[in-house]
């Protein structure tokens, strides 16, 4: 099992119950690729935590207003909030009205300061963001997976804020309930959609759901510990939850660990936990 979930010596792993880990990956070896999906944050889970030195940009922090004033109050909202969003002393239902605040004032202000779709396209391409090592190859063997057990359905779909533009590509308003780090999860399927939009359409999207209510083990990668909240809603059967902690190791190592089936540290690489999904899904035996 060592073998299976550590990956080298370029970080560190933190496996709180060991045999517990081993019974749910036979569990979810059982039951096969046909009934495994993963569900994986998004910044600072498959994003680097660190690039160059540097902490990496999440996915608020990327897009940039022409006008100045309001990036300057959004990094404010951001070195506000961003602590209380770690901090492991705040009750969960106190940091979620926290969070639903941050959201909520961080969308009014990229309406009110206006954002244009070509404008979000230029400041993804100047943005301070990267995938993990590993990433790419993770999604590749997901989309490998699909096509063995014969899968029909577009297999990478994303739960986020919808923003709706006008005709002329300004942003108006943001679709549907607000969703943010403390009430990603199955409810909010309901807010996917696929990887590329225009491959879209209802009948594909209702069959997608259906079929993944059929795929009751899950593979959960998060960097916080409301990430664990992102399978509420799902009626699994077994879950491995891999945890990252990428910074302030010794504040939060005690809780993340009990929290998480499977700990890296440090802004760790994916490939441990690519190693992890190919066993899960292989069927050879041990």
């Amino acid at each position: 099992m060592e073998q299976i979930v550590v990956d080298g010596s370029e970080s560190q792993v933190v496996v709180d119950d060991p045999n517990l880990l081993q019974k749910k990956i036979s569990a979810i070896r059982l039951g096969g690729p046909a009934k495994l999906q993963v569900i994986a944050d998004f910044d600072g889970t498959l994003t680097k935590y660190w690039i160059d030195g540097c902490r990496g940009q999440g996915s608020h922090n990327v897009v940039q207003q022409e006008d100045p004033e309001f990036n300057d109050k959004r990094q404010k909202l951001y070195e506000y909030y961003h602590p209380l969003e770690f901090d492991p002393t705040i009750p969960l239902d106190e940091k979620t009205k926290l969070m639903e605040e941050w959201w909520g004032k961080t969308h009014a202000l990229l309406i009110e300061g206006g954002v244009t779709y070509n404008g979000i396209q230029n400041s993804v391409a100047k943005a301070r963001i990267a995938f993990r090592d590993g990433v790419t190859e993770l999604l590749e063997l997901l989309e490998v997976l699909k096509q063995k057990v014969h899968r029909s359905f577009k297999n990478v779909r994303v739960v986020s804020n919808r923003m709706v533009f006008d005709e002329n590509g300004h942003l108006q308003s943001f679709k549907g309930k607000t969703i943010h780090v403390l009430n990603k999860n199955e409810h909010a399927l309901d807010m996917a959609a696929p990887l590329h939009d225009h491959c879209d359409d209802v009948k594909g999207l209702g069959d997608e759901k259906y079929a993944l209510k059929k795929r009751t083990n899950v593979l959960l990668l998060g960097d916080h510990i409301g990430d664990l909240g992102m399978s509420n809603g799902l009626d699994y059967e077994t879950r491995i939850s891999v945890g990252f902690l990428n910074d302030r190791v010794e504040d939060s190592l005690e809780c993340y660990r009990k929290a998480f089936d499977i700990l890296y540290l440090n802004d760790a690489s994916m490939h441990g936990v690519l190693k992890l999904a190919t066993h899960l899904c292989s069927t050879e035996s041990d």
